[in-house]
């Protein structure tokens, strides 16, 4: 497979035939109903979401109507693409389906604004076309910068969880978190925790290990030189500097079930299992490669990929991109819902509206935004009215002590030995709230996504600090949440 060399585009295209999207389900069905704080949610976009969209993109996600022939056959999804090329007079090649029946569509050569939008613009004429979106790239929603006592975020009064008082109800035992990321290195505090997963990163220069897709969701490290993922709209480099491997989901990993086993940290459900899902490796990943991992760890089938044998129960995905939700995503998302299983989203980083971002602006996710020490909607965090609840996301620009302190490794490129350290971020806020999500689901394994969602949002407390632009319900209470729920 070729290397990580990122289109930047700007779609201007729509027809009369894309937004007539019928023949399609997309979200916003029932289960929807009971959630009003889903309001400014990307719930039910229009057919067609490219226009205005300025990204890197590889390809595009092509949603066929449900009578269409290449909704269900790869024969005819590979002839269409084929006569689509021949209409736009760039190559186009049909790369695989998706878990959710989409087709991934590849633009090996295309190298202008102008060779993009001819591709789209002959998908969108084709009335068996209900949407087209962007391959895009998302990226980690941590900003980088042993011991329990250093974890705040579970036991202070002014603005902690809670979360020490809800281990007498539940300890997430017996449940599976998924946590779709860049992988898991060896930790002593997660051996004991971790599910077999599975690496979604189709690209191999991305994916660093070797290869593309496989069953080992280990993190090999995500360092980069200067400039590999390209330049911004600026033309600057990206990134600027080289940066070491940060082991992101390794640190998740630890805040949603380290298992307190007296070596440093403890997880908020630290009896819980952790599935490790890999799906963003060098320069972040493709939502192709997110949709597959999302619909295989909740339990859907992903062709060419093993089944799942332990579905999980929550997803936690601290990553994200500054695009609208589409209607791929959406399709993903909606179907992990619907077999049962609730997803954990960071809101973003960036200060700014969520509703901006995706997963954080899609409907059928739990968007989390992040607070500090002192009780206050983190510098850093996004805000918004999609945004569900708030969670201890750290500030540590200033002093070390007041992030979230977790599993780690220190090696700068490659994996070396385990160590603890303190992040910052919305990533950190929503791994909180998945452990939280797994306490509730031991404690009642009848609770539905809508039920364990509405359970958190009606038990938060007030911000102890100040919140401008929208921080949910509150700041969650993990003891609060229990105590609302009889077994089941």
């Amino acid at each position: 497979m070729r290397g990580f060399t990122p289109l930047r585009i700007s779609l201007a295209v729509a027809t009369a035939a894309a937004v007539m999207g019928t023949g399609v389900a997309f979200a916003g069905g029932s289960s929807d109903a009971a959630r009003p704080a889903d309001t400014g949610r990307a719930a039910a976009p229009a057919a067609t979401d490219v226009s205005g969209a300025t990204e890197l993109v590889d390809g595009f996600i092509v949603g066929y109507k449900s009578q269409a022939a290449e909704a269900k056959s790869n024969e005819a999804a590979v002839k269409d693409a084929r006569a689509k090329a021949g209409k736009a007079g760039e190559p186009v090649s049909f790369e695989r389906r998706l878990g959710t029946g989409a087709a991934l569509v590849e633009l090996p050569e295309a190298d202008k604004v102008q060779d993009a939008q001819k591709v789209a613009a002959a998908f969108l004429a084709d009335p068996d076309v209900a949407y087209v979106v962007p391959d895009r790239r998302v990226y980690a929603t941590a900003v980088d910068p042993a011991e329990y006592k250093a974890q705040w975020d579970l036991y202070e009064t002014t603005a902690g969880m809670n979360v020490p008082s809800a281990w007498k109800q539940a300890s997430g035992k017996g449940v599976t978190v998924a946590v779709i990321d860049t992988g898991i290195t060896k930790h002593s505090e997660l051996s004991s925790r971790v599910l077999p997963g599975y690496d979604f990163i189709s690209n191999a220069w991305t994916a660093n290990d070797g290869g593309g897709r496989d069953s080992d969701p280990s993190d090999p490290g995500d360092w980069l030189k200067a400039g590999e993922c390209g330049k911004d709209k600026n033309g600057d480099p990206v990134p600027a500097r080289a940066t070491n491997s940060g082991w992101h989901g390794t640190h998740v990993a630890g805040t949603v079930a380290a298992a307190a086993n007296g070596s440093g940290t403890v997880g908020v459900a630290h009896e819980a299992n952790i599935l490790p899902v890999r799906v963003l490796g060098r320069c972040g990943g493709t939502t192709s490669d997110i949709i597959d991992a999302i619909t295989w760890a909740s339990g859907g089938t992903v062709t060419d990929v093993p089944a799942n044998k332990n579905p999980a129960a929550v997803i936690n995905m601290s990553l994200g991109g500054k695009f609208t939700c589409d209607q791929a995503y959406n399709a993903a998302l909606k179907g992990a819902r619907d077999r049962g299983t609730t997803v954990v989203v960071s809101a973003g980083n960036d200060n700014t509206d969520a509703a901006a971002f995706s997963p954080a602006g899609c409907a059928n996710v739990i968007t989390v935004a992040a607070s500090d020490r002192e009780g206050n909607r983190a510098a850093y965090s996004n805000y918004g009215k999609v945004v569900d609840v708030t969670a201890p996301g750290g500030e540590n620009n200033v002093r070390d002590a007041d992030g979230i302190w977790s599993t780690l490794n220190t090696g700068t490129t490659t994996p070396d030995k385990e160590k603890y350290a303190s992040y910052q971020g919305t990533s950190m806020a929503a791994p909180h709230i998945a452990g939280l999500a797994a306490l509730l689901k031991q404690k009642n394994a009848s609770l539905t996504p809508a039920q364990i969602e509405q359970t958190i949002k009606e038990n938060t407390r007030a911000l102890p600090g100040t919140c401008s632009g929208g921080c949910g319900a509150g700041l969650s209470d993990a003891d609060k949440t229990l105590t609302a729920v009889t077994g089941g």
